[in-house]
């Protein structure tokens, strides 16, 4: 699970609502709503299959409190566990917001695969 992954182009209309899929099940302690979770991530815009940003391409994890992410990562990463790969398909609403909103990436649907690697 080192290795940073690809995300496919989706195509078609953008998820009004979070889609959560496991790519790989992990085996290790589980994530919990208000946790802090250290992952690898890849970020990517729905519309154009664009990365945005990437842990991989730095070179090293982020460690984060949930309450401090996203709406789409505060619901769609507890209950995952550690060892584990998911996606996450998050509407404007559980990004960052509706477009105009000062935000770089408001109005966006984002796609993300978050490599789950430690929780405290």
């Amino acid at each position: 699970m080192s290795e940073k992954p690809e995300i496919d182009f989706q195509g078609g209309d953008a998820p009004t609502e979070l889609q959560i899929q496991d790519i790989i099940v992990g085996d290790g302690p589980e994530a919990v709503a208000g946790g802090v979770v250290d992952v690898h991530y890849l970020g990517v815009e729905f519309d154009t299959g664009e990365e945005f940003d990437s842990s991989w391409s730095r070179g090293k994890s982020a460690n984060f409190p949930l309450r401090q992410l996203i709406k789409g990562w505060q619901e769609g990463i507890p209950g995952m566990k550690v060892g584990g790969r998911r996606q996450l398909v998050c509407p404007p609403e559980l990004a960052y917001g509706a477009a105009g909103g000062g935000h770089q990436l408001s109005g966006k649907t984002l796609i993300f695969v978050i490599d789950l690697l430690g929780v405290s």
